[in-house]
């Protein structure tokens, strides 16, 4: 298993008791549905390990409290805080409609009401106040918010996103 096969699911924080059992920050709107997991890929410096779960329960809202098999102590846990935790992509659940992962959208073409095909999508800016489509046009990048709003269908089986922008948006870039 790849790191380019999986999605980060989370982090884990910090020990919960002395027996090795750790917490783990998920990053999801849906904890619940990592409860009962059988295993999940930790980054221990670089190297991608599968440890399988002994036990699991949520812990607050967006905890999930972990004893793996094999860390049975606190050094074993010590070494694992800090490290990113990943599921494969396939234990994600499935979206419809107008619902997407941003990983997921990656090579669709975005097609504005008024302006036509504009380009492909490339890449999802996720580090702003507001998530921005980069789209490629012609060797020039296209930031294209992603906001409800302005996206009219997402079209899986054409690999396309027809979106309403403002008027003059799109021209901002050409």
């Amino acid at each position: 298993m790849k790191k380019e096969d999986c999605f980060y699911l989370g982090k884990i924080v910090r020990k919960y008791s002395f027996n090795g059992e750790l917490l783990i920050k998920l990053d999801t709107d849906e904890p619940e549905l990592y409860e009962n997991l059988d295993a999940m890929f930790i980054d221990v410096r670089g190297n991608f390990i599968p440890f399988f779960i002994e036990s699991s329960q949520l812990h607050k809202s967006d905890l999930l409290r972990v004893q793996f098999e094999d860390v049975t102590n606190e050094a074993d846990a010590d070494a694992l805080i800090k490290s990113e935790v990943y599921l494969p992509l396939e234990f994600l659940p499935k979206l419809e409609g107008n619902k997407f992962y941003f990983h997921e959208v990656i090579g669709f073409t975005i097609e504005d009401k008024n302006y036509g095909e504009v380009g492909k999508i490339v890449s999802i800016n996720d580090t702003t106040a507001q998530a921005l489509f980069e789209v490629e046009h012609d060797d020039k990048q296209i930031l294209i918010p992603m906001n409800d709003e302005f996206i009219v269908k997402v079209d899986r089986k054409n690999k396309t996103i027809i979106v309403d922008t403002p008027e003059g948006l799109i021209d901002l870039y050409l």
